[in-house]
């Protein structure tokens, strides 16, 4: 797959993808990133949080809210530079997360033949509820 070049995007080009979650990504989330927290590994523990079941944890869900950029731009990346998110929701098991990316500014990088695309983020789930927004800025060549 190749993917869109810094000379091949305009300030408010959208992209975006959809994923559901599953029960494999909460516990590979607690293996990868050494959190155990009960939010995470224990059911019964939940029952009794107002969450009711065992929530996504947050680096997963800003990882999974990135990955579309990834995917947009395979290839003609130099750099992800920057990524901060804010979490709204939590997210469960059988959430399907939809993310769309828009393109806000290009800053041209001539020592890169290149730029920098600077986006924003935002996440919901299969209700139209909005769990996250996100930002970031990534380092493409042209083409």
């Amino acid at each position: 797959m190749t993917g869109k070049a810094y000379n091949e995007i305009e300030t408010g080009q959208t992209f975006s993808a959809s994923l559901t979650v599953t029960e494999t990504h909460i516990v590979l989330g607690a293996g990868l990133f050494g959190d155990f927290n009960p939010l995470h590994v224990n059911e019964e523990f939940c029952k009794e949080t107002s969450f009711k079941t065992r929530i996504l944890h947050g680096p997963l869900t800003s990882a999974l809210i990135s990955a579309p950029i990834g995917n947009f731009f395979a290839g003609t990346a130099i750099a992800y530079l920057e990524h901060n998110c804010r979490f709204i929701k939590p997210v469960k098991a059988g959430d399907t997360l939809t993310t769309e990316w828009t393109i806000l500014e290009k800053i041209d990088k001539l020592k890169h033949n290149g730029g920098i695309a600077v986006m924003s983020a935002t996440c919901h789930n299969q209700d139209m509820i909005s769990v996250a927004e996100a930002n970031g800025k990534i380092l493409l060549k042209n083409r």
